[in-house]
């Protein structure tokens, strides 16, 4: 849109926790619809058509206790035609135009209930997908305590879904993480990070084709990346936190089709970061700045009691080469302006958690994953893993129980966020080669020693940066459950087309 939207005038919207629709001997048992509306996005727009999981963007965060499974009732109450430009011309062309899966991403579920892309429903299950199996998912939450995400997965309609809203919070608690008098009620806030651009009537903006479109190119046509010009969190254009002055603990999920960030605080005050995707570091890691790829989570503390009566803006680094016309370069503001109501009790520990390295384990594979790209016969970009598209036959079999190393060979010229399904893993290292010269005559020559994780990323991890000319290597156990599932890019505009291949656990010989 023409006119610049004014930063920090609405107050951060904290999301409401979804209560059980009833009490059953398998659990608590939710029901989740997927509906359109219209939302306030920022104070000088008119409301925004969007879908979302109970009319709201981002969806109500579900809260469960580690070891106590609940039943989620996905349903899907979305109008029949999409209100963004779906592409028909790739291997969705055949499928309803609107259709919805919901994955509960970094959890360990079993097939039936992780959201594989072609398990996707229709308005009131009318039409499902040949991998559907059960109306209601069931979620075991036998996994460490941390926060994971909800969002759609539906096959070739990632990008689109997500955009529109259906997208929200999962945290699991544990006795171990209560223990340790983190910032606890609400002084623990997520904060959901979203990009987005609008047209002047308030409705929601994303491309038809790509820039400079060749006349052949289906219209619409999927485009190979997206950046809104306009950054939201929890639902709200460039908000604003009133805080006391006292610590607070973020979950900060990037929750962006395209964009990365690099989080920084303006005054110069450091993040205390005790958690990753997966849950608690070992220790607490002190950064000044946090690099956030799409999907992955960051969990930290922010002190803000030498700040009273301070404002501080949560800032990206878009680096040196930015447009200075760029307005994604902040996310939010706090403002030290609240009364402390009480002594702040809350600790920042030293030690968290104690949990061991996979590395000890028997490795029975080590799998070379390519990045890699090419083109489509309308000259688009294709990107591939193992130069194999979805519906080629599945290579990656790891038996159930076994511990396996991958490593994401990134061919391309940019980062990926490399997502698998059903574990969580540990980051062994990154190892440059020479790209030029594997791209010239495929061999592979390492042009230096290979580094250990950023101090940030060595916890549990579902999502892991692979940069261009680098070998990026991750350890997982693959358990508790065998069946299909699928790794991915988690850029959508990848994912979708044709970034994501399947995988299937198979039960031990």
């Amino acid at each position: 849109m023409d006119k610049k939207l004014k930063k920090f005038v609405d107050p951060l919207p904290i999301l409401e926790t979804l209560k059980p629709k009833r009490f059953t001997k398998d659990g608590p048992y939710y029901e989740m619809k997927m509906e359109e509306f219209k939302q306030k996005l920022h104070r000088d727009l008119p409301p925004t058509r969007l879908w979302g999981y109970k009319r709201q963007v981002p969806g109500p965060t579900i809260e469960v206790k580690k070891g106590e499974p609940i039943q989620v009732k996905w349903m899907n109450n979305l109008p029949r035609k999409h209100f963004l430009p779906v592409d028909k011309s790739f291997h969705v062309h055949d499928l309803p135009e609107v259709r919805t899966v919901t994955h509960l991403h970094g959890g360990e579920t079993t097939p039936p209930s992780d959201g594989y892309p072609e398990a996707w429903f229709t308005r009131d299950f009318e039409e499902v997908g040949p991998f559907f199996e059960q109306e209601v998912y069931e979620y075991p939450n036998h996994q460490r305590a941390t926060m994971l995400w909800y969002h759609d997965h539906a096959m070739g309609l990632t990008r689109l879904n997500n955009y529109a809203g259906l997208a929200g919070p999962y945290i699991i608690r544990d006795k171990c993480e209560d223990s340790l008098n983190l910032p606890n009620k609400e002084y623990e806030i997520p904060l959901i990070i979203q990009d987005r651009s609008f047209n002047s009537d308030g409705s929601l903006s994303y491309p038809r084709q790509p820039d400079n479109a060749a006349e052949n190119l289906p219209n619409p046509s999927i485009v190979p990346a997206f950046l809104g010009d306009t950054i939201l969190v929890n639902g709200k254009v460039w908000p604003y936190l009133e805080v006391e002055p006292r610590k607070y603990r973020f979950r900060i999920l990037n929750a962006s089709n395209t964009r990365s960030y690099q989080l920084h605080l303006d005054t110069g005050h450091p993040f205390y970061q005790i958690g990753t995707d997966g849950g608690l570091l070992r220790r607490t890691t002190t950064v000044d700045k946090i690099p956030m790829l799409p999907s992955e989570r960051i969990d930290v503390i922010i002190d803000f009691s030498k700040m009273k009566g301070k404002e501080i803006i949560l800032k990206n680094d878009l680096g040196e080469n930015a447009s200075p016309d760029d307005e994604t370069n902040e996310v939010m503001k706090f403002k030290v302006t609240k009364s402390l109501t009480g002594e702040d009790t809350s600790v920042i520990p030293k030690i968290l958690s104690d949990f061991r390295s996979l590395k000890h384990n028997k490795i029975t594979s080590n799998r070379v994953v390519k990045l890699m790209s090419s083109s489509d016969e309308f000259g688009r970009p294709l990107l591939l893993l193992n130069n194999k598209k979805w519906h080629d036959p599945i290579e990656i079999t790891p038996q159930l129980g076994s511990t396996e190393v991958w490593s994401f060979m990134n061919t391309t010229n940019f980062t990926h966020p490399m997502h698998i399904h059903l574990i969580q893993f540990q980051i062994l290292e990154r190892q440059p080669f020479d790209l030029d010269r594997y791209n010239e005559d495929g061999q592979i020559i390492f042009t230096g020693a290979p580094q250990p994780p950023q101090p940030y990323e060595r916890g549990w991890k579902d999502t892991v940066a692979a940069p261009a000319g680098q070998m990026t290597r991750v350890i997982g156990k693959y358990a508790p459950y065998t069946g299909h599932y699928v790794y991915h890019c988690h850029i959508l505009e990848h994912e979708d087309y044709d970034m994501m291949r399947p995988f299937k656990v198979v039960d031990r010989d």
